[in-house]
């Protein structure tokens, strides 16, 4: 017997068997072909070898079983526990790790147990019949195995994370002051997020259903564009904002419409990446009077505008008949470079404001300037301007605020008692070169800052990232939080960032409260006239979220193809670990522009001194391109009907270099790092030490070359949005690219209840109690997101359901 089909047993085995089993072999032939190609590439670059002989085995076993020798299955299952032992020494138990690294070749060796390659197979003079019994059990255990484990949870912690993990403390009783309102952009002006309502938690918290939906309806451009607000809940009424700076009132308990202010702006003349995502409320010492209680919005049109909470008129008595310009002072303003998305934040009677800079696109960008207006009458009060910090004026005629400086564009928070508003900033224009930054960019960009309210004065900055090459300016609104250390109390400031480090501050003096290191960071590959830090600083004292650097078996993809090609690229960029600098190879950005955290900022459990966040985990790659080389593709900087900030290539024109800048990804759209991409964390501030810390968010919105396969896996999805902590003992969030609004429970991170958004809702949620059937709402915004998840243009509120 020499292991061929004899004539008269390929007769038996019949045509199609025979050609069923060539086919299924030129199949095995294309695959190991696949691999050992790309596998050569890898190796030749310093990347692992064992592709090689795991398509060798492969290419062995095409070829007996194109030619019809049964020994084919076994040489099958030789490769197939090579594969096994190679992915469990490379990924351990992580399933999302083990997954294209298996379940293609598991599958396949399911065809060996097709009747007609069996017949055929079994003809064969080896015992085939067991081999084949064998592939099946081990092909069928990988695959219910993975299954299993992720229909039970998967779960994944950083290892730094896993022996450090302490039990939460119990809440302390009366620790917050009752209210079934929410008052600010983060329910108090400490940006806490945290609510002391107790109606709904871990026991019936599964019992929330839908009270009603609102649609907020098209602007005049005929678009909804994202809502990614957290309203406000005074009283008896809701009041939101909308992607194109309508202002609706709502009644708290059906969600109809009391009124809304048209704001009239057609976005197309300003830029398409615009939100609203709050407002702020001022009441007066004659909160009866006409205006006397008011609603606080400002546009990416550039005004600061007043509204009377009861009706939605404009507020007469303030500024130009309720509306302030924001352009005053900014000189020669493009359209499309100078918008706000952040709430305003009033402290002491003063509302305070930022500005969104379109920094990726020229030196000469809008100032980055914070300036306070008279909350009733409108006012200037004071700005601060780093390039001029000493002149708190406006202006005079013919000059302007300093341009291209570090601005302010996330939620700003506000001690009344201390009289500071802190201020988060982000990096100079532009973002990725920084040969040309005056000292004070220098000194202010990537920080936070407190400013005395009264005076507009500096009283202390820190800075979170030095000379930033990355575009890690700081997004989250620092959260205030009075921390019990030893026998004494410190006023606290927590401050997430993108880099996935939370700096923990004194918010008196700006020293940090918890030990933070200066760590030399990589200086290769550095482009001319560049001059980046020899050191950056590291919040050791409190968990790093960022996850482990990353490495060449963390390359992930669908399949073992798209995860040898990200293999590939990982080996041929640029990357030395965490803050690499930006060259002329292409370079690893991780974490990427998008965080770490982002807007979502932190939400404390004020009983507890708990901090929970979301972290993003995404990398991108970015590379400088030589202005000649720039000109000629074309690169300038963008027009109001193209906004190019946000990922692609920017111009970063006056320096020598422009940037192009794109997500990590397989040619199927993929991210090249495996899984979980969102995270969600709990931490005792106390104790700075971990409490919970899991993935959230599955895949049923995702899939390769953007499809959405429907697969409600858990996998750790990236997320756009925050979350908030309740005295019930509850984290609500949505965020996730999923669409899936979810609560955990605060003490021990246990998923208790999900419901399917009509829209991703990538916005921070918030809480309130209405009297009217004397119930605990939860409402969040479910608009989308441009790329990420489906569109709406709903806002939806929960609560239990009604006993009339």
């Amino acid at each position: 017997m020499n292991g061929y089909f004899e004539p008269a047993d390929q007769k038996r085995a019949g045509a199609f068997a025979i050609t069923l089993t060539r086919s299924f072999g030129a199949l095995l032939g294309f695959a190991a072909i696949a691999l050992l190609i790309p596998g050569a590439i890898l190796a030749s670059i310093g990347g692992s070898w064992l592709y090689l002989p795991s398509s060798f085995l492969l290419l062995l076993c095409a070829w007996m079983v194109f030619t019809l020798r049964s020994r084919g299955a076994l040489l099958y299952l030789i490769f197939f526990l090579f594969l096994v032992v190679w992915a469990f020494a490379e990924a351990g138990l992580d399933a999302w790790a083990l997954a294209p690294r298996l379940a293609l070749f598991a599958g396949l060796g399911l065809v060996f147990l097709l009747p007609p390659v069996r017949r055929a197979s079994s003809l064969g003079p080896v015992g085939a019949r067991g081999v084949l019994v064998t592939v099946q059990a081990i092909a069928l255990c990988c695959l219910v195995g993975l299954a299993a484990f992720h229909l039970l949870g998967y779960r994944a912690t950083d290892p730094a994370f896993d022996r450090g993990m302490i039990v939460a403390k119990p809440r302390i009783a009366g620790a917050s002051a009752e209210s079934g309102d929410w008052l600010n952009y983060g329910n108090d002006r400490g940006g806490g997020r945290f609510s002391p309502l107790d109606q709904l938690t871990p026991e019936n918290v599964g019992k929330l259903q839908v009270a009603w939906t609102f649609h907020v309806g098209p602007g005049i451009d005929g678009k909804v564009g994202s809502i990614e607000v957290t309203p406000l809940k005074v009283d008896r009424t809701l009041y939101a904002c909308t992607s194109y700076n309508d202002v609706i009132a709502l009644d708290a308990e059906t969600g109809r419409e009391r009124w809304r202010f048209r704001s009239v702006i057609d976005r197309k003349q300003f830029a398409p990446y615009v939100h609203c995502r709050g407002l702020a409320l001022y009441r007066t010492d004659e909160p009866n009077k006409v205006c006397g209680e008011r609603i606080l919005t400002n546009t990416f049109a550039g005004e600061l505008i007043a509204l009377d909470a009861r009706n939605g008129e404009l507020c007469k008595d303030f500024g130009d008949g309720g509306r302030v310009s924001l352009l005053r002072g900014l000189g020669d303003l493009e359209q499309g470079y100078y918008f706000l998305t952040s709430a305003p934040t009033v402290v002491r009677n003063e509302v305070v404001v930022g500005g969104w800079v379109a920094d990726g696109q020229k030196v000469d960008a809008p100032s980055g300037a914070i300036r306070a207006f008279d909350a009733k009458t409108g006012d200037f009060a004071w700005a601060f301007d780093v390039g001029r910090p000493d002149r708190q004026s406006e202006p005079e005629a013919g000059e302007f605020y300093t341009k291209g400086t570090p601005n302010s564009w996330a939620p700003m928070s506000g001690d009344d008692d201390l009289g500071l508003v802190y201020v988060p900033t982000g990096n100079p224009s532009p973002d990725y070169y920084g040969g040309q930054r005056r000292r004070f960019d220098e000194q202010f960009g990537s920080s936070v800052m407190a400013i005395d309210v009264e005076t507009g004065k500096l009283r202390w900055s820190f800075q979170t990232t030095h000379h930033d090459l990355w575009d890690y300016d700081v997004p989250s609104q620092p959260s205030l939080v009075d921390l019990r250390i030893g026998k004494g109390t410190v006023k606290a400031l927590a401050q997430p960032t993108k880099r996935g480090q939370i700096f923990l501050l004194d918010r008196e003096t700006g020293k940090p409260v918890t030990r933070v290191e200066e760590r030399p960071v990589p200086q290769n590959g550095v482009v001319r006239g560049e001059r980046p830090s020899a050191t950056q600083p590291y919040s050791v004292g409190m968990p790093m979220l960022s996850g482990p650097d990353l490495n060449e078996r963390m390359m992930w993809g669908i399949t073992p193809f798209d995860q040898l090609w990200c293999r590939i690229a990982f080996r041929k960029l640029r990357y030395e670990g965490t803050m690499t600098p930006p060259g002329l190879q292409g370079g690893i950005v991780y974490p990427g522009y998008a965080g770490g955290m982002n807007f979502s900022s932190a939400a404390i459990d004020r009983d507890r001194n708990i901090l929970v966040v979301n972290t993003l985990r995404a990398a991108n790659i970015l590379k400088l391109i030589p202005r000649a080389e720039a000109d000629r593709m074309g690169v300038h900087p963008m027009s109001a009907s193209v906004h190019s900030n946000i990922g692609g290539t920017v111009a970063q024109a006056g320096t020598p270099f422009a940037a192009a800048v794109e997500m990590f990804a397989s040619p199927l759209g993929v991210p090249c790092q495996q899984p979980p991409y969102g995270m969600l964390t709990a931490i005792d501030l106390d104790s700075q030490k971990v409490i919970w810390h899991r993935p959230f968010g599955d895949a049923r919105e995702s899939g390769p070359l953007g499809l959405k396969l429907g697969l409600p896996i858990p996998m750790g999805m990236p997320n756009f949005g925050g979350s908030i902590v309740t005295r019930g003992g509850l984290v609500f969030i949505a965020a996730t690219v999923d669409s899936v609004f979810r609560a955990y429970d605060s003490t021990t991170g246990k998923e208790l209840w999900q419901d399917e958004l009509p829209g991703g809702g990538h916005a921070t949620p918030m809480t309130y109690f209405s009297p009217q059937s004397s119930r605990q709402f939860v409402v969040v915004a479910a608009s989308g997101r441009a790329t990420f998840s489906r569109n709406s243009d709903s806002i939806v509120a929960y609560a239990l359901p009604r006993h009339d």
